[in-house]
């Protein structure tokens, strides 16, 4: 819940700050490269340390590194410029490689400590406790940074600390332990594995590639500004509202689990996104933009809990690191390279223009998805169910 709450007001701060320095849609591009990058590159070494090394251990140094690159971008809240814009850039480089590490590490450790029977329910009650926090954390970012960079980054830093305390608690009933000698086909395991696995590469797939393009989230600063005029608290309430979306369904899906029908299931949910994503694009009223972003991120908590049982379940605990990191790798790509394209995207033909094209382009991917992997369309009961 720390890390969650932190993530969100840091996340927030973030883009409000990038996109003051020159108001630029591009800048709020380059936010989604600089987390990205670092996730690509080291995707093969941060998934064999969460196979490998202790978990917990490992959540909570990249947390500890978050913070402290949260103290420098605090310091940097008064820059301005190119050479302003290229520090922050350098620290959010940073703060991607300490998330490059933490993705594979979180996501292997719940399946590691709950039955596979239950872990669907606890996979989306989980889910409804960070969505709680996700509510309420863009919400209060906007006022942390109407208030200025140092009450933003000042909690974002606090709450990073209570989560790295509290993760270092959690018992495990066994350790991560390295079993064998290092050998190279280990750092690439993960990627054979999936190969090997339709089903689970699709869904993955389908997300990189639906969200790659209908992501709206990046341009959402350019929307509380220029089209709703709203402000900051308005743009924390429209953060907000996908999160009131997520949480909503979370709570439904805990339950009363997802356990058949897993494939068409997950083919509707992305399509609901894309529709949603497109109507956000369209709205010219922030009170028609809230409904359709909260169906968005409805429809997004269906999908990635179908994603996320059908990773953990379908894979052995000693792969889930590397696993996980080559998810990481998707995943982050959906959010931050489309984050990137998003902004690049608008600098050239407009927000609301490239909004609506990335929501009609969601729906084309999943069409051409359910065509070309069978597999994925005919999968029927989630593994453990």
């Amino acid at each position: 819940m720390a890390f969650d709450l932190a993530s969100q007001i840091q996340s927030v701060a973030i883009a409000w700050q990038v996109y003051s320095v020159r108001n630029s849609a591009f800048d709020l591009g380059l936010v989604g490269l600089a987390l990205f990058t670092p996730s690509l590159l080291l995707a093969p070494v941060t998934g064999l340390a969460a196979d490998r090394v202790d978990r917990r251990g490992i959540i909570a140094c990249a947390s500890l590194l978050q913070l402290t690159v949260c103290g420098v971008l605090m310091r940097l809240g008064g820059v301005h410029g190119a050479r302003g814009l290229a520090l922050i850039l350098a620290a959010l480089a940073v703060a991607g490689t300490a998330r490059a590490f933490r993705y594979p590490a979180v996501g292997s450790l719940l399946p590691a400590i709950v039955p596979a029977g239950n872990y669907v329910r606890a996979s989306s009650s989980a889910s409804a406790v960070r969505e709680v926090v996700t509510i309420g954390g863009p919400a209060l970012g906007g006022v942390l940074v109407a208030l200025g960079p140092v009450p933003a980054y000042g909690s974002a830093i606090a709450a990073f600390a209570v989560g790295a305390l509290a993760v270092l608690a959690i018992p495990m009933a066994r350790r991560v332990r390295a079993t064998a000698a290092f050998v190279w086909n280990d750092v690439f395991a993960g990627i054979a594995y999936l190969r090997r696995k339709p089903v689970l590469a699709g869904a993955i797939s389908l997300d990189l590639f639906a969200v790659l393009f209908g992501g709206a989230t990046a341009l959402l600063p350019i929307y509380a500004a220029q089209i709703f005029h709203v402000g900051p608290a308005g743009f924390g309430a429209l953060r907000a509202a996908d999160a009131v979306g997520t949480a909503i369904c979370a709570v439904v899906i805990a339950r009363r689990p997802i356990h058949r029908y897993a494939g068409p299931r997950l083919l509707v949910a992305v399509a609901c996104f894309g529709a949603a994503t497109v109507a956000f694009g369209l709205s010219t009223s922030i009170w028609v933009a809230i409904p359709a972003l909260a169906i968005a991120g409805a429809a997004d908590m269906v999908s990635v809990a179908i994603r996320d049982a059908l990773i953990a379940l379908g894979t052995p605990d000693a792969m889930r690191g590397r696993v996980n990191a080559v998810e990481g790798v998707f995943i982050i790509a959906s959010n931050e390279l489309g984050g990137f394209e998003s902004g690049t995207l608008a600098a050239f033909i407009g927000a609301v223009p490239a909004v609506v094209a990335g929501g009609v382009a969601t729906l084309a991917v999943v069409g051409l998805w359910a065509w070309r992997n069978p597999s994925l369309r005919r999968a029927d009961a989630i593994a453990g169910s």
